[in-house]
């Protein structure tokens, strides 16, 4: 009587088992970790502030890239607007120093909404050539 393998063929349709996704994790647990302590240190006024969207818009262009960073499966190099990036980080500073200095509310605002729009395009760019990628 023949004896039975002991591991059989996997079949031919099966999925590859899902690789670990260990450090993917843990970054999105980090930001999400300072997300929350932005949200709990911060006064309910200071949401009216466009800093505070400028801190939001930041946090979730650096989850992107680090996302981006972490992922394993991308064929095609996929990279971020480095010039897009730099004017986003000119137009924060600038609003940080507007507030901080007290100038015009006016300038403090633009700047702000100049960070938030660099940094939403910058994701943007980069989850559209992730999907690209992907297809």
């Amino acid at each position: 009587m023949p004896e039975a393998a002991s591991n059989p063929e996997p079949a031919p349709n099966a999925e590859p088992a899902p690789k670990p996704r260990r450090w993917s994790i843990f970054a999105a647990g980090f930001l999400l970790l300072a997300l929350a302590l932005v949200v709990i240190y911060t006064s309910r006024t200071a949401f009216l502030s466009p800093l505070a969207l400028v801190v939001v818009a930041a946090i979730g262009l650096a989850a992107l890239l680090l996302e981006l960073r972490l992922r394993r499966d991308v064929v095609a190099p996929v990279h971020a607007p480095l010039w897009l990036n730099v004017v986003g980080l000119i137009c924060a500073i600038s609003a940080i120093t507007a507030d901080v200095f007290r100038l015009n509310a006016n300038f403090l605002q633009v700047a702000a909404l100049g960070a938030v729009a660099c940094f939403a395009v910058s994701g943007v760019v980069v989850l559209r050539a992730l999907r690209k990628a992907r297809s």
